[in-house]
């Protein structure tokens, strides 16, 4: 085994950012109506992996969007399958993880597909996001591991707050992917301002002249289940800021305290204003960068596995 390469790391980096523009590329599909872009719910092998039955489809802008966000899902999966090959020759105490990461995004695909063929269905869509954030957590850790940095010497008390707070991070993501299922514009049985998106009016953060009105429909609970675990997150991420800050982790405490701050001024601008289809993407992007700055925050306070050096010496001996 040898320590990491400089090509090994850009390209475990070159696959976070390209797994980030994915998830940016997905919230796309789904506001420009695009989530059915290449054919509807119980197509099969015509919709998916084809495309309305075609290797390379027509210039219709829906089939290109969601052809799009397939392509560079290919262009994912490849970037996955290289790093685990590479581990598998040089870096073995990373193949474990890599494997993890390849498997994840071939699972996704077929997550993907399935989400397509049962017509977009809110739990898929929900899955397949948190999925997605799964993917670029490992991504993040095999990322890190390449750089072979000390950890942050902390107590178990702050390891398991940053835990938490990373859990429910993803925990509201998947939540607000579930409730931005049912109002998916590409579905069929929906209708444009249908679904929990506007469940509450355009009230926050109170709800319908309520705080959490619970109980009142299915569409109120799905969007009020979002908010209250946006509520827990965001408490938590204060929480885990502080302590950072006392720590002496002050960029990454600053970091995350911006990212919420704007994180929650876009969410509620997402309830207050009619138009908010930009919105609704940059709010993805900032729970994914939330997400990445919480990952990031955990993985700097845990020891990474590194190579054996003294089999990296023996190698370079003998070569």
């Amino acid at each position: 085994m040898t320590t990491p390469s400089q090509g090994f790391r850009r390209l475990a980096l070159a696959t976070v950012v390209a797994t980030f523009l994915l998830v940016i590329l997905g919230g796309l599909v789904r506001v420009s109506d695009s989530g059915l872009g290449c054919g509807p719910g119980g197509s099969g092998f015509h919709g998916w992996p084809m495309c309305n039955g075609d290797v390379v489809p027509g210039a219709d802008l829906n089939t290109v969007v969601e052809y799009s966000h397939r392509t560079v899902a290919s262009i994912v999966g490849l970037m996955a399958l290289s790093l685990f090959v590479l581990a598998w020759r040089r870096h073995r105490h990373l193949l474990l993880s890599t494997g993890v990461v390849f498997g994840g995004v071939v699972f996704e695909g077929l997550l993907g597909a399935a989400t397509v063929e049962e017509n977009l269905d809110p739990p898929l869509v929900a899955a397949h996001l948190g999925t997605a954030m799964l993917i670029l957590g490992a991504l993040l850790y095999i990322w890190r591991a390449t750089r072979e940095d000390e950890p942050v010497e902390t107590d178990r008390g702050f390891r398991r707050l940053a835990v938490t707070t990373q859990v429910f991070v993803w925990l509201t993501i998947v939540a607000g992917g579930y409730m931005a299922g049912t109002q998916h514009y590409g579905r069929p049985d929906y209708q444009l301002g249908d679904g929990a998106h506007h469940a509450c009016g355009r009230e926050f953060p109170t709800c319908n002249g309520g705080f959490l009105p619970f109980g009142d429909a299915r569409l109120v609970d799905i969007h009020l289940t979002h908010r209250v675990f946006m509520y827990i997150t965001a408490a938590l991420v204060v929480w885990l800021a502080v302590a950072a800050l006392r720590r002496g982790l002050s960029r990454t405490a600053w970091a995350l305290l911006a990212i919420l701050g704007v994180q929650l001024l876009v969410g509620a601008l997402n309830v207050w204003l009619e138009e908010y289809e930009a919105l609704i993407v940059l709010h993805l992007g900032l729970g994914t960068i939330l997400w990445v700055a919480s990952t990031w925050m955990t993985l700097q306070l845990y020891r990474m596995p590194v190579a054996d050096r003294a089999s990296a010496r023996r190698e370079l001996v003998t070569a």
